[in-house]
């Protein structure tokens, strides 16, 4: 006899309220959890105080406002962008671990090598383009040249006397610089540094005359006159510089835009990868980012998908 008769009603109004709980709430179900979940870190292939740190920390403040998680920028510079890769390429691929780095480093860097160690389409799976643009070209306050013209006379007449600093072997700079040696037929030594403070204390002290750098980190001190800048190697001056020209536009062809870019490893699934470029994308057209974006010289291209910037690598 059931002394309990309404025992076996409750159990399958549990039953289903139980399966109702698993429909609604994946994790009863086994299903992963959205993403993200836990912190993202954000490996950037500059050192501190450089235009991509300067960009990493304000793309990574804002997607931690947004996302909810902590987002951490662990700078790795050195080999020309190859150690912050080294270090993405053995992580997850799950999207948390990102490479924040630039078209010398990865694209540029590979085509000049005959046995690449790291391929960047295949190794790294394409997330957002981050601005776009060239690189200036400066030198000491004391320098005497004041144009690209008179820098390259003054190099061909005394070809042993000057030196000129990049921030890296196969880094824009220094592409640029051999290709300023090919039209010109002038030669001058090249000594890599591992970052803009160090290029930056050097031509202010006069150590060195000439150097590469940044549109973002250098502008300061191009403003406050404590270097000065002949030249930007893009197809157009900077919006925050629009008095420094080109260097087409001085008689030195050589237009060919650089870009900042996010990457993850190869394999990260494409439901990661969109939300990441989601984020990235209204990241820069924040009104506030795009106005601190506008103060740090970066022009920012059109927005693209992870499959559209895929394209551009």
């Amino acid at each position: 006899m059931n002394r309990h008769p309404n025992h076996s009603g409750l159990a399958r109004r549990a039953l289903v309220a139980l399966a109702a709980c698993a429909v609604f709430m994946p994790g009863l179900a086994g299903a992963q959890h959205a993403f993200p979940g836990k912190p993202i870190k954000i490996v950037a292939a500059g050192a501190p105080g450089g235009g991509m740190d300067l960009l990493a920390r304000l793309i990574g403040d804002r997607m931690q406002q947004s996302l909810k998680q902590p987002v951490i920028i662990d700078n790795k510079p050195g080999g020309n962008g190859a150690v912050a890769a080294n270090w993405v390429v053995s992580a997850p691929a799950d999207g948390y671990t990102l490479l924040m780095t630039a078209a010398s480093f990865t694209v540029m860097a590979q085509a000049m090598s005959k046995k690449p160690a790291l391929d960047v389409t295949r190794d790294f799976s394409p997330v957002a383009q981050i601005g776009s643009g060239g690189v200036f070209l400066v030198v000491a306050p004391d320098f005497p040249a004041k144009t690209m013209r008179e820098l390259v006379e003054l190099i061909k007449a005394q070809p042993n006397k000057y030196s000129y600093a990049s921030f890296g072997i196969g880094s824009s700079g220094h592409l640029v610089m051999a290709a300023l040696e090919r039209q010109t037929g002038m030669k001058i030594n090249h000594v890599p540094y591992k970052g803009m403070q160090q290029i930056f204390g050097d031509v202010m002290s006069g150590n060195i005359k000439i150097a590469f750098v940044d549109v973002t980190s250098s502008l300061p001190l191009i403003k406050a006159g404590k270097i000065r800048a002949l030249a930007v190697s893009g197809s157009a001056r900077m919006p925050a510089s629009p008095d420094i020209p080109t260097m087409s536009e001085q008689g030195f062809k050589f237009d060919t835009d650089g870009w900042f870019a996010m990457f993850a490893p190869k394999g990260t699934p494409a439901a990661v990868t969109d939300v990441l470029n989601r984020e990235i994308t209204n990241a820069l057209a924040a009104p506030e980012l795009q106005a601190r974006l506008l103060q740090l010289n970066m022009a920012n291209p059109p927005r693209k998908t992870p499959e559209e910037f895929g394209q551009t690598v």
